[in-house]
């Protein structure tokens, strides 16, 4: 009978035992999970953090820090350590957080430290998406005016003719041959939805701008920024007639003009934009004041 109550005690103590290392693992795997958690949630913030900062590079590295610092200050802050690992085209931002341990508390872990870092860059794209059809003649006076950049000084862009049928309106798409004047009208509104290289590109042969949708679709945009492709070079003629594009410029429609069938002007003026893009290490576009960021890190 003693052995019996003697066994029953003992089990008793191992269940206590073993229930409060149960307790205990669960417990710490829902600190550690937690703090994971927090470990992703710096990340992001990181990466945000350095991609805001970018926005103001290459030209203002404290701007660009300010901005990284001011982020993490509206999320939920962090102490940030801000670097410039590439002269000013990148900006480097580490943050640390102290996150509490609750359960862990048990096991004398009051807290543990999380960081991360992340590195954006900045850069001439080497091809981008969202542009319009129009494109701009790369020795436009405000392209190489001075001083240099002429941002937002009012000027016009010239839609006339320059090549046999060709009035500087481009298949973005690299398709050869007409565009319908809605698949126009939808690229003024929304850009291009897909990647535009540095290539050369068929024209899209007539007047089309006299359309009823270009017109339409041109009265919704006026006072946007818009993404023109710059070409340097024509070749070929007739349906064949090509624009060899070599970067991109912003640019805000404050007004136009359609002559018939004939040529059209478009007034406003030309800005400094960041641009979805993609960032190439061997070659990027000429540099007309379109920026695109990317993580690297």
């Amino acid at each position: 009978m003693n052995r019996l109550r003697s066994e029953r005690g003992q089990a008793a103590v191992l269940t206590v035992l073993f229930m409060v290392v149960l307790l205990g693992a669960v417990a710490l795997t829902l600190d550690v999970g937690s703090w994971f958690r927090a470990q992703r949630a710096t990340q992001s913030a990181a990466d945000a953090a350095a991609l805001a900062g970018a926005h103001a590079l290459p030209d203002d590295p404290g701007e660009a820090e300010v901005l990284a610092a001011e982020y993490l200050d509206k999320n939920e802050g962090g102490v940030a350590d801000v670097t410039f690992p590439s002269g000013t085209s990148a900006i480097s931002v580490r943050v640390e957080r102290t996150t509490p341990g609750i359960f862990a508390k048990v096991f004398g872990i009051d807290s543990v430290d999380v960081a991360a870092k992340a590195t954006a860059r900045v850069g001439n794209p080497s091809a981008v998406k969202w542009a319009a059809p129009i494109a701009v003649d790369e020795k436009h006076p405000m392209l190489h005016c001075s001083p240099t950049p002429c941002w937002g000084t009012p000027t016009r862009l010239d839609l006339d003719k320059v090549g046999p049928g060709a009035f500087r309106l481009i298949n973005i798409d690299g398709s050869h041959g007409g565009t319908g004047p809605d698949t126009l009208e939808n690229w003024i509104l929304r850009g291009f939805d897909g990647w535009m290289p540095l290539n050369w590109y068929y024209s899209d042969a007539g007047a089309k701008f006299n359309s009823s949708q270009v017109k339409d679709a041109m009265n919704i945009r006026l006072g946007e920024e818009m993404l023109f492709p710059v070409y340097t070079s024509t070749r070929e003629s007739g349906s064949n007639f090509e624009y060899k594009v070599i970067g991109w410029v912003g640019y805000v429609v404050t007004s136009y003009q359609i002559k018939g069938s004939k040529d059209a002007q478009l007034d406003g003026y030309f800005t400094k934009v960041i641009w979805e893009g993609i960032l190439n290490e061997s070659a990027g576009s000429e540099d007309f004041g379109v920026s695109s960021i990317e993580l690297v890190e």
